[in-house]
């Protein structure tokens, strides 16, 4: 039950690590009042309904729009990322030793030659440290 529950829990703060810390835009394209497009992490397309300004009207056109975009954007925090320049010698050390010894982790095993594999050994019939009384003290 204690293992679940802190494997649950850490899970949960691997999740609240990850919202906290990436940011997310959600843009909706409304026309006329009614929702064209809805695009997650980019631009809403358009409805090409957009008018065309010409120079000599003036900008009273463009406040009487059909179109109307909302966007929700939310920024993450950019601060958690550690630094790895502020290590001294000593934590350098130690890092260098278990990059070292946990690569040696997977480094191929040679086999070693057996020259007499394929032969099977000798079957025993009687047992004969028994039958001589040889024991190994």
């Amino acid at each position: 039950m204690n293992r679940k529950l802190h494997s649950y829990f850490a899970c949960f703060m691997a999740l609240v690590l990850l919202v906290s810390t990436t940011s997310f835009k959600v843009e909706k394209h409304y026309c006329m009042g009614h929702l064209v497009d809805v695009a997650f992490f980019s631009d809403a397309q358009d409805c090409g309904m957009a008018m065309s300004l010409d120079e000599n009207i003036g900008s009273t056109v463009d406040k009487m729009s059909c179109c109307n975009s909302e966007l929700i954007a939310m920024e993450g925090q950019n601060d958690v990322k550690p630094s790895f320049n502020d290590f001294n010698l000593d934590q350098q050390m130690v890092l260098v030793a278990f990059v070292y010894s946990y690569g040696a982790l997977f480094e191929p095993v040679e086999a070693k030659h057996v020259p007499y594999g394929h032969y099977n050994p000798p079957k025993i019939i009687k047992d004969i440290q028994l039958l001589d009384a040889v024991f190994l003290i």
